[in-house]
């Protein structure tokens, strides 16, 4: 049986092209980047080299990205650090944020160290401008965290907009682009963005690797304390091969970006059009629409009792997907961002994501099993 991957917003498939220019950094360059001997030297120019390579790509500083981890790290770090460093009192955020910032948050208003505020969101879960405005009105010394895309939904937010209004009240406005970078240009030299993460993984990049970029009017102190490493911004001994393979991926996505917006963009409406007209009563969650993130759709199938064990039938017939953060049954009860928008609806919700190793024929393939599953064909 072949088995078809839809759930390219949960991780990707590593690029041969990266994983080629990774192997000399598993094999013979091997030599600890804090060593002043031959090896070291070598090994930390390839580092440098490759923070050159991303901030040309994002028109920063070198000096204005720290490698991380991935995602959850840079998340974590501008929360809690923001808090500390910057006289942060007060972090507006939404429900549907991923965890890396709702249950950071959740943390930092638990311990007291500032006040957490919950911004409305519209019935796509874009942050209601008004109220946005009103929270910062009426609250100094903040730091605004939103997301670029929702990675359950695909609805997509305004930067320009969001980081407009921060700059206007005096807030710090952090954007997690986990599902969006390297899928989009980001210029921020412009961008009125203070901080940013991102995760190799999300574009075909190897796992274990990230960044975080502080604008240098807001440079935060270490979260991981230790050695010196990433100019004394986090400590530890640098994933070396990751952070090559995290610029090739990014150098990648930018050169074949327009080729990707477009073919993967085309799987995903076809996607979309084959399940309203093939599948009765599906619908979709969030923004569907043209100004959604190209990879993701979020559908909601019928609650006729098919949709119980929806997610494991696909499994069982070699497609993989996702229902987001959802509960062991498949439906979407377990889901955050599902129960602060859509708190009242039933079904399944599933999500297909796709990337540049997707075809149209496993769109055909995808709709044609779902309509076995919901037996519209005989078996």
């Amino acid at each position: 049986m072949s088995r078809i991957y839809f759930d390219n917003a949960a991780t990707t498939q590593l690029d041969p092209e990266v994983f080629d220019a990774m192997v000399p950094y598993l094999k013979e360059h091997y030599g600890n980047p804090s060593s002043i001997h031959s090896f070291g030297r070598q090994t930390r120019a390839a580092i440098e080299k490759a923070r050159r390579q991303v901030a040309t790509l994002l028109n920063c500083a070198p000096g204005e990205l720290v490698f991380t981890s991935g995602g959850t790290e840079a998340d974590n770090m501008v929360l809690h650090c923001a808090v500390r460093d910057l006289g942060v009192k007060h972090i507006i955020t939404s429900p549907v944020e991923h965890h890396a910032i709702e249950l950071t948050a959740h943390e930092v208003g638990k311990l007291g160290q500032a006040q957490i505020h919950w911004v409305k969101l519209d019935e796509c879960g874009r942050p209601d401008m008004a109220h946005l405005e009103e929270l910062l009105k009426a609250h100094s010394n903040a730091l605004v965290s939103l997301m670029h895309a929702n990675n359950e939904l695909g609805t997509r937010i305004d930067l320009q907009a969001i980081g407009s209004l921060c700059r206007k009240h005096g807030a710090l406005f952090h954007s997690d682009t986990v599902q969006t970078m390297a899928h989009y240009t980001f210029d921020l030299s412009v961008l009125p963005i203070d901080f940013l993460s991102a995760s190799a993984h999300k574009f075909h990049g190897p796992k274990g690797i990230g960044f975080l970029y502080m604008r240098n009017s807001a440079t935060l102190k270490p979260m991981i304390l230790g050695g010196s490493q990433e100019r004394n911004m986090r400590a530890g001994t640098e994933n070396l091969a990751g952070i090559v393979g995290l610029a090739k991926a990014m150098e990648i996505a930018h050169r074949d970006m327009a080729e990707h917006q477009r073919d993967i963009g085309a799987l995903k409406e076809h996607m979309k059009k084959r399940l309203t007209a093939e599948i009765p009563g599906v619908s979709f969650n969030g923004d569907s629409g043209p100004n959604s993130l190209y990879t993701v759709l979020s559908v909601n199938f019928p609650d006729d009792g098919k949709s119980e064990m929806l997610l494991y039938n696909l499994d069982i017939e070699g497609i993989a997907s996702s229902g987001g953060s959802a509960c062991s049954s498949g439906s979407n009860k377990g889901s955050h961002v599902m129960a602060a928008l859509y708190p009242d609806q039933t079904g399944a919700n599933i999500r297909f994501s796709f990337g540049r190793f997707n075809t149209k024929e496993e769109v055909e393939h995808t709709v044609a099993a779902l309509k076995r599953i919901f037996q519209l064909v005989a078996a």
